[in-house]
């Protein structure tokens, strides 16, 4: 009798990482191939929103310190695990510049995922040990649909501590951002008649 339908009998390759098709997103995390449709629209805007609203004050230092690069979806190459967070940034200080290359090998110092139905489990329970193995020092994650900012420090022993939780409609300075503020209530969809 064969393998059980989805299971695999060898662990997957950066070959089949390769072979997904456009459109999706896909990770690869101890030797097992994950792949998602891209995310909706509550998923894009916040994303897109957030990282304008940190781009320019971090990245160009306009209205803020500068000293960052924030990127959305990057390939990170983490030891043998490949994964795409929806943002990550490092600060220009271990990374003065953007390399050229395919996948970052260097982990970023924050990281913020973008929770979406199809990928919170996968996000918290897959990813979130992953990045605190790898150093990550500040982990984000924003829930469009609970209208939730989540800010995670990692601790001493590689654990994430929960810093903050913040919600709704609050102005915010969320670690290790706090040199600006943040509308919260500009990331979230707001539903007609509301």
């Amino acid at each position: 009798m064969g393998e059980p339908p989805g299971k695999r009998s060898a662990p997957a390759t950066q070959a089949d990482l390769d072979a997904v098709p456009e459109g999706m997103t896909a990770e690869l995390i101890a030797g097992e191939l994950y792949s998602f449709s891209r995310p909706g629209g509550h998923h894009a805007k916040a994303e897109g929103i957030l990282l304008a609203d940190l781009g320019s004050p971090f990245m160009r230092g306009r209205g803020g310190p500068g000293g960052w690069w924030i990127l959305p979806e990057p390939k990170l190459q983490l030891r043998a695990d490949f994964v795409s967070p929806d943002l990550a940034g490092w600060r220009r200080e271990r990374m003065p510049e953007v390399p050229g290359t395919a996948f970052f090998s260097l982990p970023p110092d924050w990281i913020c995922e973008v929770l979406s139905p199809s990928t919170a489990k996968h996000d918290r329970a897959r990813k979130m040990p992953l990045h605190a193995a790898a150093g990550v020092t500040w982990l984000w994650l924003l829930d469009p649909l609970a209208q939730l900012l989540e800010v995670f420090h990692l601790g001493s022993r590689k654990l994430w501590e929960l810093e903050h939780v913040f919600e709704g409609d609050a102005v915010v300075r969320a670690a290790p951002f706090e040199a600006v503020e943040l509308e919260l209530a500009a990331l979230w969809i707001q539903e007609a008649g509301a």
